[in-house]
């Protein structure tokens, strides 16, 4: 079983940036992705970027190539989305994620078998 607890969220006006953070514990997650998903009022749990735990292989939403960067570090266990270039639109709860996903499904929340509680991130305009 792993835990997730993410932190970092906020507000912050547009054009802006923000890191968030999710500190991972329990056992046996070498071989998982790591995600984040964000979900906004009215609107579906969407994929936003994934790492593999081991080996680093990432991969993103077209919505988000080119501002966010997602990045682990092992030592002390924590995953980071980097977001910059914000937009009004990247406004809603952000959910970090883990699970043995394969490369074909990656991308979808299905594949996430643990959740962390998420941290709100408002952009302003």
């Amino acid at each position: 079983q792993v835990q997730l607890v993410e932190s970092g969220g906020g507000l912050v006006q547009a054009g802006g940036s923000l890191r968030l953070s999710c500190a991972v514990s329990g056992s046996n997650f070498g071989s998982y992705f790591m995600g984040w998903f964000r979900q906004s009022p009215g609107n579906e749990r969407e994929f936003v970027a994934t790492i593999r735990w081991n080996g680093a292989t990432t991969y993103y939403a077209d919505s988000v190539k080119g501002r966010f960067s997602i990045s682990r570090d092992r030592v002390s266990s924590t995953v980071y989305l980097q977001m910059n270039s914000l937009e009004v639109e990247d406004t809603a709860v952000y959910y970090c994620a883990a699970g043995r996903a394969i490369t074909s499904t990656a991308t979808s929340a299905r594949a996430y078998s643990s959740w962390g509680q998420g941290t709100q991130v408002t952009v302003s305009s």
